[in-house]
């Protein structure tokens, strides 16, 4: 079968295989960020801080409700990656076809109840009366962009599942390019505020996902169904919540402590809220280059342990924290040096600028252990170890809701407890990520494999 941009990765050197899957992806992922970082910097700078401030008081909560999507994407794609590495081609193409199942049914749904909750959502966290509205208006204007950020997650994980990052990098640049421009149009020259900086991101993330996926459906053999492929199938559906709920159980447990986390932060008043959003919408920037690297390790040790090469299983990581401590030690160089400069491109705010730039000083100590974080993330995910993903979202939960108790009652730390929490919840994660990952590495088999488990079950029958 003809291969079109798909990577295999069983074979050849783990690093120069990493870096071409993760380098596209990581641009991907920036022009995805500019989405948020273009919002924030048009509503903060031509509406307001208030305004910036009722756009980030939505992330948790917004992000609480998309991690279902996401988890039900992530276990899709390791049951895929993993068929694709044993080299099922037909099984490789009907997990594909059932992950549309899974995928669509969940963002309608989780859009539908997000868009019902925001009120009552945003209102229990104790969002400021004074942003209130805003804030309402841009969080169901984000849910009802749910099923169609959905169509773009579903084309894109099982592209990279494939080993393919290339194609959906493409839709998103273009995407971008289109969001900001609707940006200024909507919300300079039509004045509809908050409101317009939603409609651009819908808009934008409508004509990726679209083009992603009927891209895919004419140029990638392995989506080129017949009839069979489109047979629901309940073991690859199965398999794909198996992996899929933890993944979704841990992004929602994360989205619960960054909910607490918000609550916490609305109650030191506007600026603090418009600092945190800055600092929050730059942190996420700055993730980036991690998350590609975790997905692509995710990739890597998902065909990897489908093919049963357990050596270049335990090998990833090595490459990934390699590559990535370079990355650390740059941004820990440049937030320390220009933290102010870079939150006054966010807003004009003096106070908003000093709170956000002695933030970036602070958190950016921590940035070795996000980075440990996401390359444990990576190969652990990538092996379906479900398990893994229960007790990392827990560990995030408990540190942002118990450690805001503990550091204020520091004499004199005040609302800076809020970045603490930030950097000590991504130390403690660190060291639980190791821990689970040199337990596995220990007693590691291919036993757990969905290839394996399937093997397993035709045996018994």
């Amino acid at each position: 079968m003809k291969q079109s941009r798909n990577i295999n990765m069983t074979t050849g050197n783990p690093t120069r295989l990493l870096a071409a899957f993760a380098l596209p992806m990581l641009i991907g992922n920036l022009f995805q960020q500019a989405y948020n970082l273009v919002d924030s910097m048009i509503v903060g700078r031509f509406v307001g801080a208030n305004a910036l401030a009722a756009v980030g008081s939505t992330g948790a909560v917004t992000f609480l409700f998309f991690s279902v999507c996401n988890g039900i994407s992530s276990g899709s794609g390791v049951v895929t990656s993993q068929y694709f590495g044993a080299g099922d081609t037909v099984k490789t193409k009907r997990a594909i076809a059932n992950a549309a199942y899974l995928m669509f049914i969940s963002s309608f749904v989780m859009g539908l109840a997000a868009f019902l909750a925001a009120p009552g959502m945003l209102g229990l966290m104790g969002t400021p009366e004074d942003i209130l509205p805003d804030a309402i208006t841009y969080m169901r204007m984000s849910c009802i962009g749910v099923p169609l950020i959905g169509v773009y997650n579903y084309s894109s994980s099982m592209l990279r599942a494939l080993g393919d990052s290339r194609t959906p990098l493409y839709f998103l640049v273009f995407a971008c390019f289109l969001n900001a421009a609707m940006d200024v149009l909507f919300v300079c020259v039509f004045h509809m505020g908050v409101f317009g900086a939603a409609l651009a991101t819908i808009i934008a993330q409508m004509i990726s996902g679209l083009g992603c996926l009927l891209y895919a459906l004419r140029h990638n053999p392995y989506f080129m169904f017949s009839r069979r492929d489109w047979q629901v199938d309940p073991v690859i559906i199965k398999h794909s919540v198996r992996l899929g709920l933890p993944l979704a159980m841990q992004w929602s447990l994360i989205a619960v402590s960054t909910t607490a986390l918000q609550a916490f932060v609305n109650s030191f008043g506007t600026s603090a809220m418009a600092a945190f959003t800055a600092t929050t919408r730059l942190e996420q920037l700055l993730q980036q280059p991690y998350g590609s690297m975790s997905a692509a390790l995710a990739t890597y040790a998902g065909q990897n342990y489908g093919a049963r090469r357990m050596d270049r299983v335990k090998n990833g990581l090595k490459h990934g924290m390699m590559m990535s401590a370079v990355f650390t030690a740059f941004m820990l160089l440049i937030m320390q040096l220009f933290g102010n400069q870079i939150i006054s491109i966010f807003v004009a705010d003096e106070e908003v600028i000093r709170i956000g730039g002695t933030a970036l000083r602070m958190t950016s100590w921590f940035y070795i252990f996000l980075a440990t974080i996401y390359m444990c993330r990576g190969i652990l995910n990538g092996i379906g170890d479900a398990l893994f993903a229960f007790i990392n979202g827990v560990v995030e939960v408990t540190c942002r809701i118990g450690l805001p108790m503990l550091v204020v009652m520091i004499p004199t730390v005040g609302m800076w407890g809020i970045w603490w929490t930030t950097g000590l919840t991504w130390m403690i994660s660190a060291i639980f990520c190791l821990l689970r990952y040199f337990s596995w590495r220990r007693k590691a088999s291919d036993a757990g494999s969905v290839v394996a488990q399937d093997e397993a079950e035709m045996q018994a029958e």
